[in-house]
């Protein structure tokens, strides 16, 4: 690489730093408290604003559709759909403010959260295979782990002051006068995205191998290395979703702690997630992520087990540990899920694979909340209790969390790692 193309890498990696901060600065205001923000002022119902929030963590699933598009340029395909993207994400905060009747406010919300999120999973994996593209291999995980931590301090500090701007106009009952400046910030925010995005290089060998979509997906299956990292994407998120999606309503109803109090809880896990990213990182450019998130998931199994003892009586303490256990757990999950991809699929292959496995786990994810969640309503229904003593539905579900979490361990360590390093 001569040191023309070396600068152009180096700038592409910090621009793609706070490209990823900028992007997940307008994420926070689609999701949470936000997002239920906007649709209360539309008057969804909770049942409503929960499909809402299911099938966008199920949005993963249009990845697949990344496979059936094949375009020459790959950096100009990814900025169109993400500023299309981001202008829809705008738009949500701009329906409630019009004179229309209320019946096609919510159809139009509703066509352009799905929309939006359609868009961004679409161009995800290409994406991710061309900034990635910018990184050595062996620096992978210091690098992602520096991207992470700016975007988590950046993060908190914005979310708090725009909770602070929608608190404020909420105090006044007056919350829809905050959409205007929400609208606004997005709107700046897209720009300054964009402009990143423009003069980030892109590598000439990024551009796509013209092969058809039977092709590619062929290519991916026939793939045992990356067949078997999609197996521990669809346990780990089997775990997840079989109890977290839960735990909130554990804690503000049977546990009886309020949301500021829960809001400090939950920042235990960002706090001891910075602290740990990197050395994370380290850890696996050294050894492997496949060695890394097998020791993440430990942490993970130790998390399980503080919300299985969380009762009335000790919950706040139980779920202070639950969330700096898992924070620490997530400070290495979150690089690995995407990494170890990496780590096995020929750069050719990367942006389908990626695509085929996350798609894969997203699926697997929201069957297991649907089908769970009637076993949570009888148990809740039922009062159930093992020789006196009342256990509630979400401590079960954390045990189940918590074999899952072990299994994973298990495959990771049995198919991936061999006497501690990556199996080849």
């Amino acid at each position: 690489m001569n040191s023309n193309n070396e600068a152009l890498f180096k700038r592409g990696r910090i621009l793609y730093i706070f490209e990823a901060l900028v992007e997940y600065l307008i994420s926070i205001l689609m999701m949470g408290s936000f997002l239920a923000t906007v649709t209360k002022s539309l008057n969804f119902s909770d049942s409503l604003t929960g499909v809402i929030s299911s099938v966008i963590a199920l949005g993963c699933t249009f990845q697949l559709l990344s496979v059936l598009l094949k375009t020459e340029k790959t950096k100009k395909f990814v900025i169109f759909m993400s500023v299309a993207n981001q202008l829809l994400f705008m738009m949500l905060y701009i329906i409630p403010l019009t004179a229309l009747p209320d019946g096609v406010k919510t159809a139009l919300f509703i066509v352009s959260i799905l929309s939006a999120y359609l868009i961004y999973n679409m161009a995800h994996p290409r994406k991710m295979s061309w900034l990635m593209s910018l990184v050595e291999d062996k620096k992978r995980g210091s690098f992602t782990a520096n991207k992470e931590i700016v975007s988590l301090i950046g993060g908190m500090a914005f979310s708090y002051a725009m909770g602070a701007v929608m608190d404020r106009f909420s105090a006044r009952e007056r919350v829809t006068d905050s959409f205007p400046i929400m609208a606004f910030v997005v709107g700046a925010l897209l720009l300054i995205h964009t402009l990143m995005m423009a003069n980030i290089f892109e590598p000439a060998e990024n551009s796509p191998q013209k092969r058809s979509v039977r092709q590619s997906i062929a290519a991916v299956m026939r793939n045992k290395k990356i067949l078997k990292v999609t197996t521990v994407y669809v346990i780990y998120n089997i775990s997840h979703y079989v109890s977290v999606p839960f735990y909130g309503t554990y804690m503000i109803g049977e546990l009886g702690l309020d949301l500021k109090t829960v809001a400090l809880a939950a920042l235990v896990s960002s706090v001891s997630r910075i602290a740990v990213s990197k050395a994370w990182g380290k850890y696996a450019d050294k050894r492997s992520f496949a060695v890394m998130i097998e020791k993440c998931f430990a942490f993970l199994a130790v998390s399980a087990v503080c919300v299985m003892f969380a009762t009335p009586l000790n919950g706040l303490i139980m779920f202070v540990l639950y969330y700096l256990f898992h924070g620490i757990a997530m400070g290495g999950i979150n690089s690995a899920m995407v990494n170890m991809v990496f780590d096995y699929a020929p750069f050719e292959m990367r942006s389908d694979a990626l695509a085929i496995s996350q798609a894969a786990a997203g699926i697997a994810g929201f069957v297991t909340t649907v089908c769970i969640s009637p076993l949570v309503t009888r148990m809740q229904n039922g009062g159930n209790s093992i020789w006196g003593v009342t256990v509630y539905a979400q401590q079960v579900l954390s045990a189940i969390s918590l074999v899952l979490t072990v299994a994973a361990m298990i495959y990771v360590r049995k198919v991936l790692i061999k006497k501690g390093k990556l199996k080849e």
